[in-house]
């Protein structure tokens, strides 16, 4: 048996004026996920326990089959594995943004929580600096993709609250900064960056190309080194994950499951999804469980950019699960699974706990129980609703 699972994150919505009332995914063409809710298994999952934060982790740790109840620890550990930067059991991981702050009136606001979707060239050479500049024997950063860095804090605290920048764009910060223990510390290292930022020969570059300015750091989803029973224990599977995001390589590596890069996957619309289709197919020959993540849908959204969210779904459609689709005669049993991991409004620009509409398909066996297209609408039709995590039983079994 071979499992392919195909994850569009963020691709899950509500309707929107503009689209006359219809989902993004509603509106979207989407053919052979139509295709595949037809002839498969549709319903809704709850992918965000009571009481836990929508983030990607929490929401991907569900779909893996994980109960976040019981291994949640934060986001940037996951991250920190996924770099290879080794955590001891005392040190706290922080996801660090590159962020745009905006002065107005005698305030500060989040103009642009990715800096513009700066690139990695131009944020490694921040982070060099920042380093040279700030890091010490307590404070390291490392250099990830993008807009997306680390900070380690070597025997640090994670006492405090974070707020992810994504869901304060256009808000005055001074309220979502870090509070709690330990929450002044941070506070002085993100003023401190933003002096080493301001001037920056980047950052002078961009401003003279008319590009929003990586003007400050800031710091969220922190935690400690988590631990996950390997996927080869619990499910009796090898296997293997391709994304474009450090997170969801992170629990790939927890789990026990090969980590495939795929060239020109950016985690944004410009990412190369038929490459990931393509790999995808590739890693089944060789292992018995792929997972398939692609960031764009929720980039979108975080934007606030319907547009590109729509371009985001169809890519996602007809390059990702259209390739797979066309791929799969090659396997004698395999089930496939496509679902969001939560999901991210284009009006909100941040995510939601709602439960996503999920398809569990298998070529040439007819599982059908209503649905006639791949929505939030359909999928609730169904009446079938599930706990996150049992998505993995529901396709192993």
């Amino acid at each position: 048996m071979k499992i392919i699972v195909l994850l569009g994150d963020g691709m899950s919505d509500e309707p929107n004026a503009e689209l006359s009332g219809k989902t993004p995914l509603q509106a979207a063409q989407t053919p052979n996920m139509d295709l595949m809710a037809r002839a498969g298994q549709v319903g809704l999952a709850r992918t965000v326990p009571d009481g836990l934060p929508p983030g990607s982790d929490v929401a991907n740790l569900s779909v893996f089959g994980y109960d976040p109840r019981d291994c949640y620890t934060g986001r940037s550990p996951l991250e920190a594995i996924s770099m290879g930067v080794m955590l001891g059991p005392d040190d706290v991981a922080f996801r660090m943004n590159l962020v745009t702050l905006r002065p107005h009136n005698g305030r500060v606001y989040m103009e642009d929580f990715s800096a513009g979707h700066i690139g990695s060239e131009q944020s490694h050479q921040l982070l060099a600096t920042l380093q040279a500049e700030l890091g010490d024997e307590r404070f390291e950063f490392h250099p990830g993709v993008g807009y997306r860095h680390l900070l380690v804090w070597r025997g640090g605290n994670d006492a405090m609250s974070a707020t992810p920048p994504h869901d304060i764009t256009g808000k005055q910060i001074n309220e979502y900064l870090p509070k709690g223990e330990g929450a002044d510390e941070l506070i002085h290292l993100m003023n401190s960056a933003q002096m080493v930022l301001k001037n920056h020969p980047v950052n002078r570059k961009r401003s003279e190309q008319d590009q929003l300015e990586a003007n400050s750091i800031w710091l969220w989803g922190h935690g400690k080194t988590p631990k996950l029973m390997p996927y080869a224990e619990k499910f009796g599977l090898t296997g293997a994950v391709i994304s474009a995001v450090d997170l969801i390589k992170g629990i790939g590596r927890c789990a026990g499951l090969d980590i495939i890069d795929v060239p020109g996957a950016t985690g944004y619309i410009d990412t190369n999804y038929q490459g990931k289709a393509e790999a995808a197919l590739a890693a089944l020959e060789t292992h018995d469980f792929v997972y398939v993540h692609v960031e764009a849908p929720d980039e979108a959204s975080h934007s606030g950019n319907l547009q590109h969210k729509m371009q985001a779904i169809e890519d996602f459609d007809r390059l990702v699960v259209g390739t797979v689709l066309a791929g799969l005669d090659r396997f004698e049993d395999v089930r496939l699974l496509c679902c969001p991991d939560h999901p991210t409004p284009v009006r909100l620009k941040t995510h939601t706990s709602d439960p996503v509409p999920f398809i569990i398909y298998q070529p040439g066996k007819s599982q059908a129980n209503g649905a006639a297209s791949y929505d939030e609408a359909a999928a609730k039709g169904t009446g079938l609703l599930v706990e996150g995590t049992r998505m993995m039983e529901l396709l192993t079994v």
